[in-house]
């Protein structure tokens, strides 16, 4: 099919679904490379951490706002904002080593939240203007293929970010990454002209708040499920396997990005060998996999404590919870497009993608924390915990959808 037999709405979302891409990949090779970085100038697993807590408060913040901003302004404008301020927040870090304090810092990775998130409601929320309505196996694949190509990307980032660090150092990381994405941002000012996804009546800003029962059921659970995966992979990992394993930038990148991209495989892949019927019933489903989920870093939590096959509990115990977590995550991407009004969709997913911020920021503190004071095995158990949480509470979520 030639491109100019492409509907106006599916050329607009391939235009802001290649602005994520574009995006995602800068930014998973910008958190690899600040933890690699500033761990190597002698900061410690908290004070690394506290570097990211304002990406992560203003990614609660922008999600809130953003969704009713995308539903005034249309998605190609608030995708636009936020591939703009991401090249603000590199160009802020092309500064001497002396200026990197953790006040200066932080205001970039804030810039870097915004941005972030920006760009995520944008691309998700796009896929409710698409898809039919009652075509849930559609919405399931292509939720899925986008969710994918993301993480594939975020993981192909953390690669980039460590072999960024080693052959250009932190500053011409900074800039390689600014020059790319100031090419997409011109192209995208180019090219993104309709207002894909702005409601027919301008909402208020209280409809910022979630008015459905699901929609608050799904975003608590999705709170506690990233919470539970950050509380030990954002910063206790990627420090653990260096300090303990004695990896390099460049084994710490390349085996983070191989999770991730893992992971991404797995989430495109969960609409195949989930059963037709559970896109009606998917609900149902979420409660048991988060169950499942939390067995596996209460074992690894064991094995290390115990002090038997450590690289094998570590390794191998991270690529099963990668697996579990991927369909846990795809049903959750799923269900909160599938659940959102039509109209003014980026409202209900604004919402719930703060809800996951709020996760993420809860989980960073704690990875550095915890892993300070006790260690990855006492992350690897509130993991559990926060797992459990998840599950508990997915057994309120609506019996079909």
């Amino acid at each position: 099919m030639q491109l100019r037999n492409i509907p106006q709405d599916i050329k607009q979302y391939l235009i802001v679904t290649g602005n994520y891409w574009a995006f995602t990949l800068t930014d998973g090779a910008l958190r690899m490379l600040v933890v690699l970085y500033f761990h190597q100038l002698g900061y410690n697993p908290l004070e690394i951490a506290m570097l990211f807590l304002f990406y992560e408060i203003f990614g609660v913040v922008t999600n809130l706002i953003g969704g009713w901003l995308g539903a005034r302004i249309g998605l190609n404008r608030t995708m636009n904002i936020g591939l703009g301020i991401q090249i603000v927040a590199l160009l802020m870090l092309v500064v001497p080593t002396h200026w990197l304090t953790v006040p200066y810092v932080m205001a970039a990775q804030a810039l870097s939240g915004i941005a972030k998130d920006l760009n995520k409601m944008s691309a998700k929320s796009a896929i409710k203007a698409i898809v039919k309505s009652g075509e849930e196996g559609t919405l399931f694949k292509w939720v899925a293929i986008l969710t994918y190509s993301k993480n594939a990307l975020k993981g192909v980032g953390f690669f980039l970010g460590g072999l960024l660090l080693t052959l250009l150092g932190f500053t011409g990381a900074m800039w390689s990454m600014a020059i790319m994405l100031l090419l997409v941002w011109l192209f995208s000012l180019i090219s993104l002209k309709s207002d894909l996804g702005k409601a027919k009546s301008k909402p208020k800003f209280s409809d910022v708040f979630s008015k459905s029962r699901a929609i608050n059921m799904l975003s608590a659970a999705r709170l506690f499920l990233f919470a539970a995966r950050d509380v030990w992979f954002v910063v206790a990992l990627p420090v653990f396997l260096s300090q303990q394993f004695g990896w390099d930038h460049w084994w710490v990148g390349g085996f983070m990005a191989t999770w991730v991209i893992g992971y991404g495989i797995v989430q495109s892949t969960t609409p195949r060998f989930i059963s037709r019927d559970t896109f009606a019933s998917t609900p149902s489903k979420v409660s048991g996999w988060a169950l499942y989920l939390a067995a596996i870093p209460l074992l690894i939590a064991i094995s290390l404590q115990a002090q038997l096959w450590t690289s094998l509990a570590v390794v191998g115990g991270l690529l099963l919870f990668g697996f579990v977590f991927a369909i846990n995550s795809s049903l959750h991407s799923y269900l909160i497009v599938s659940l959102a009004d039509s109209d003014g969709v980026s409202l209900d997913v604004g919402f719930y993608y703060m809800a996951n911020a709020i996760g993420r920021l809860l989980g960073t503190v704690l990875s550095g924390w915890i892993f300070l004071e006790y260690g990855l095995v006492a992350c690897l158990v509130v993991s559990s915990v926060m797992l459990l949480l998840a599950g508990i509470i997915s057994c309120r979520l609506p019996r079909r959808v």
